[in-house]
C-alpha cells in the first residue's frame, strides 16, 4: 500500500481537501471504482470498435461531469460502504468533475470517430481514455488532475476545512 503522503497528494489533486490522514486512506480505492468501470466499458467498447456500446456510456460519463458525484459511485455509498464501514465518499469537486468532461469528451470523440468511418481513430482514443483510467485505478494518480495543474496551478488545501463525505443523507 502506498504511503499516506502519496494517497493524500493523489486525493487532494483531484481536489479533495480537509479530510484526515484515515479518510484519505479509507477513500482510495473506493475513489477507483467508477474509473474502473468507465476503464473497462470505454476498452470493451474500443475492442469491439462499437459506438453503441461507447455511446452507451456517454450519459453515465456526462452526468459524473455534472453532478456533486458519479452515478457509479452509488455502487460504493449505498452497497459496498456498509459492507466495509468505509465512508461516504466525499462530493465532487471541479477537479473531478474536470476529469469526467474530459473522458465525456473522449469517448463521444472514439465514438464518433466510429460512426463515421473513422474505427481505427475511435480506437486509438478510445484506448488512450481506457489507458489512462487504468493509471488511474492502479496508482491513483489522476492524468486529468495532473494537466488541470499543470494549466490552473496545484489544488490549494491549505485553508480547507473538512470536506462534507456525505450528499446530504445517510
Amino acid at each position: 500500500m502506498p504511503a499516506i503522503e502519496t494517497i493524500r497528494a493523489n486525493i487532494q489533486a483531484q481536489g479533495f481537501c480537509g479530510l484526515d490522514d484515515e479518510t484519505y486512506r479509507q477513500i482510495d480505492l473506493p475513489l477507483r471504482l467508477a474509473p474502473a468501470i468507465c476503464m473497462t466499458w470505454v476498452a470493451v467498447g474500443s475492442a469491439m470498435g462499437s459506438p453503441l456500446v461507447l455511446g452507451a456510456l456517454l450519459p453515465f460519463a456526462f452526468l459524473g461531469a455534472l453532478l456533486p458525484g458519479h452515478p457509479f459511485d452509488v455502487i460504493y455509498n449505498h452497497g459496498i460502504r456498509h459492507l466495509t464501514g468505509g465512508p461516504r465518499l466525499p462530493r465532487y469537486t471541479a477537479r473531478r468533475r474536470f476529469t469526467c468532461a474530459m473522458g465525456t469528451v473522449m469517448i463521444a470523440t472514439a465514438a464518433g470517430l466510429m460512426l463515421t468511418g473513422n474505427p481505427l481513430a475511435g480506437s486509438l482514443v478510445g484506448w488512450s481514455l481506457a489507458a489512462a483510467a487504468f493509471v488511474n485505478v492502479s496508482t491513483g494518480f489522476c492524468i486529468p488532475g495532473f494537466l488541470a495543474k499543470l494549466t490552473l496551478g496545484p489544488v490549494d488545501c491549505s485553508g480547507a476545512r473538512t470536506t462534507e463525505t456525505s450528499y446530504g443523507h445517510s
